[in-house]
């Protein structure tokens, strides 16, 4: 089953995964422009787009993997979704979006446990849920961070 032109868009986050190096770095970094765009950290705004681009995400992931294999590099609509999630609750401040997305790129490719697991399961789930599992590692990870540098 071909993909169209909007699941391409969507699919491979905005294109990037097409670069034919670090996909999901450029796919991180796509959703952290869109991130800085005025308001968008508001949660009435980023919430209902991580949930949207994961209801979406899943079918499409789906249908990357048929048409690239298994996880494909190509779609990278889930460190879109990941970066979000990354950011969640914290201050839009450069640094912190630095050292955000940093730590995010670490959590997805080592993939503690259980985001590890997730990435087993078939189709656009496993596609998708291991970055939400890694997200939540950065984000716990972050908000500690803040914490004790703030005490």
């Amino acid at each position: 089953m071909p993909l169209n032109n909007f699941e391409k868009f969507l699919g491979t986050g905005f294109y990037t995964g097409y670069i034919p190096f670090a996909p999901g770095t450029f796919g991180s970094a796509a959703a952290l422009l869109i991130y800085l765009i005025p308001g968008f950290e508001n949660l009435y705004i980023i919430i209902p787009a991580i949930i949207l681009f994961t209801l979406i995400g899943i079918p499409i992931g789906t249908k990357f993997e048929s048409v690239y294999g298994k996880d494909p590099s190509q779609c990278t609509i889930d460190e879109v979704i990941g970066m979000w999630i990354s950011l969640l609750f914290l201050p839009k401040i450069w640094w912190v979006i630095v050292v955000t997305f940093i730590v995010w790129r670490i959590m997805d490719i080592v993939k503690p446990f259980p985001a590890n697991f997730m990435e087993r399961l078939s189709g656009g789930r496993g596609i998708i849920f291991d970055d939400i599992v890694a997200a939540l590692y950065t984000s716990a990870l972050m908000h500690l961070f803040l914490f004790f540098i703030n005490k």
